[in-house]
């Protein structure tokens, strides 16, 4: 780094990447910044500047950057950072440190550090342990760890796993094996380890009444409230134990037992149309994740299921992971399931299609079915996918239908003016100005955008009669609509 460089750098103050020390007498706290640098995105550290940005310089001698060096070997685990130094004149230097981005665990005098803005703290014990597990998460997972020695093939539900291996062959996510064997296939699936059977494969296939006392959590609560809440009784409660397509199953059948369906007779058609209170595609997928991602280290943990009159919940006992929150749930995420073996074997059965879009299927699915979006929460070391009523019992009507009915109802809809079709609404709210999907949505009186509406905007892009504000970009999250010119 140069002079000029750093003046220009110093003119920026002190941030959550930047610190100034007046002078190596101060390395000590100086030390503690480099250690919550290294577990944070990284930075420098400047000896020899003010904290208010005034460029002194000192005095450095060998024993000045050895006893930096004795500093630095207080942190765990070693780390040499790039140190240098800057003449600013008068036999006096600014000493650099370049500090690399680790977002790591390291430790100062046993004691982790993070930087909050410009200051330094110790982090907190639930961010160190929440690190450490992710750093170890590739090599030791407890999906990975060997099961206890006399856990044996016989313990598992073998006509599952040819099911399985049926299923995968069937999609294409699986050759056909030479030899067709339960142990073969679980070799296949990478579900043995140095000879012996892994805990994924307990929790996939167990059946032996005898894992029980070993493998408690894998369980499932099925729950039918009367009200709104726990404390009202139940109508329905039930309790199973087993392996992860079973359980699976047992979820189905429950909610087949308990989510109503609506049906209506529609003119000209033979085939009455059915319309569930909560979307049967975005409730498995829940289900199926809740099972696949959760974390199996809690003994009495267990998925489960509570139907309220007003609302569905489905329970995944654990945190989520790697830093995904739940809004990022909302919006295309990169895929890291937190049991990368279990997830595996799922999506070679067909229970899971493509890692990382179940939450947007299940928000399209939604959608689709006249349910408002469902709604990601993280409490009591769960995460809880809670999904709404679908609008169809409350109207009796499509979303589709409701958005032309509002139009009707508008004082602009009258014969001489009322648009003739959706595409008709679309073209007619554009010559306005841009729009998105949401805002005209919004125009049509709708809360989410329909599918219907989604159609009508294609089919006027095909007929060249709108067109992208942004082309270059048809998917971008700023993308609005507007008139062709001719």
């Amino acid at each position: 780094m140069h002079l000029e460089e750093l003046q220009q750098l110093v003119k920026k103050g002190e941030s959550e990447y930047v610190e100034f020390k007046k002078t190596t007498g101060q390395r000590a706290e100086a030390t503690k910044t480099i250690c919550a640098l290294l577990n944070g995105l990284g930075g420098f550290i400047f000896f020899g500047i003010s904290d208010k940005g005034e460029i002194m310089g000192q005095q450095v001698t060998a024993k000045t950057l050895e006893d930096i060096a004795h500093e630095l070997r207080r942190i765990e685990p070693p780390v040499f950072p790039e140190i240098t130094t800057i003449s600013i004149g008068k036999d006096k230097v600014i000493i650099a440190i370049h500090i690399p981005g680790k977002m790591g665990t390291y430790c100062y005098d046993g004691r982790p550090y993070i930087r909050h803005g410009p200051t330094t703290q110790i982090m907190p014990r639930g961010e160190y342990e929440k690190r450490i597990l992710h750093k170890f998460h590739a090599h030791r997972r407890w999906e990975n760890e060997l099961a206890p020695k006399w856990v044996s093939i016989k313990d598992l539900d073998e006509e599952e796993i040819q099911t399985t291996l049926q299923n995968a062959v069937k999609l294409g996510r699986m050759k056909n094996p030479t030899h067709t064997d339960s142990e073969s296939i679980l070799r296949g699936l990478g579900l043995f380890d140095d000879g012996h059977l892994i805990n994924a494969a307990v929790a996939l296939y167990g059946k032996s009444e005898r894992l029980f006392s070993s493998y408690p959590q894998l369980a499932l609560r099925l729950a039918r409230f009367r009200g709104s809440d726990r404390l009202t009784g139940f109508m329905d409660n039930r309790d199973y134990w087993g392996n992860a397509f079973n359980l699976l199953r047992r979820s189905e059948l429950f909610l087949l037992d308990h989510v109503p369906i609506a049906g209506r007779v529609v003119p000209g058609k033979i085939i009455r149309e059915d319309y569930p209170l909560y979307p049967p595609l975005g409730t498995r997928e829940a289900i199926a994740n809740a099972v696949c991602h959760r974390d199996y280290t809690l003994p009495g943990g267990a998925v489960a299921i509570a139907m309220y009159d007003e609302r569905l919940e489905i329970i995944n006992p654990g945190i989520l992971p790697f830093d995904m929150t739940p809004e990022k749930l909302t919006r295309p995420h990169e895929s890291k399931p937190w049991n990368p073996i279990i997830a595996s074997v799922f999506y070679r059965a067909g229970v899971i299609e493509k890692w990382g879009t179940g939450t947007l299927n299940i928000i399209e699915w939604c959608k689709e079915s006249g349910n408002p979006e469902p709604v990601w929460e993280v409490r009591t070391q769960s995460v809880i996918t809670v999904f709404l009523p679908s609008i169809f019992f409350s109207t009796g009507k499509r979303p589709e239908e409701q958005v032309l009915e509002i139009l009707e109802s508008r004082p602009e809809s009258r014969p001489e003016s009322r648009p003739e079709s959706l595409e008709d609404a679309v073209v007619n709210f554009l010559q306005k100005g841009p729009l998105s999907k949401a805002e005209i949505s919004r125009n049509l009186g709708h809360k989410h955008i329909s599918g219907g509406l989604k159609k009508a905007i294609c089919n006027l892009l095909e007929k060249g009669i709108i067109t992208y504000t942004i082309p270059e970009k048809s998917n971008s999250r700023l993308q609005k609509y507007k008139l062709k010119k001719n």
